[in-house]
C-alpha cells in the first residue's frame, strides 16, 4: 500500500520559512520523480516543484528563487524548503508521485 505523508506546515509571516517534508512507503521511492502541488481555496491545484531521480529540479514561476525541493532516498523522504514565504503562497501543500497524493498540509502565511 502506496503511503504520502506530509508534514511541517503552520502558520507564519510574510517573509518567513517553513520546510515540508514527504515521507513515502510501499514504493520503490529513489526510482520516482517526487512532486510538490497546491492548492488554494476557489482555485486549481498546480505544482510548485519537482525532482527527478536524479536530483534534477523543476519550479514554477512563482516560486523560483524562494523554494527548493530536495530528496533524501535514504529515508525516503523528499523535502520543500520555502523561504520569503508571501500571502499568496497560502494553500494545501501535496506531495505527488506517480498517480498517488498525500493527504496535504495547511500553510498559512499571514501579512
Amino acid at each position: 500500500q502506496v503511503q504520502l505523508v506530509e508534514s511541517g506546515g503552520g502558520v507564519v509571516q510574510a517573509g518567513g520559512s517553513l520546510r515540508l517534508s514527504c515521507v513515502a512507503s510501499g514504493i520503490s521511492f529513489s526510482l520516482n520523480t517526487m512532486g510538490w502541488y497546491r492548492q488554494a481555496p476557489g482555485k486549481q491545484r498546480e505544482l510548485v516543484a519537482s525532482i527527478t531521480t536524479s536530483g534534477r529540479t523543476n519550479y514554477a514561476d512563482s516560486v523560483k528563487g524562494r523554494f527548493t525541493t530536495s530528496r533524501d532516498n535514504a529515508k525516503n523522504t523528499v523535502y520543500l524548503h520555502m523561504n520569503g514565504l508571501k500571502p499568496e503562497d497560502t494553500a494545501v501543500y501535496y506531495c505527488f508521485t506517480y498517480t498517488y497524493w498525500g493527504q496535504g498540509t495547511q500553510v498559512t502565511v499571514s501579512s
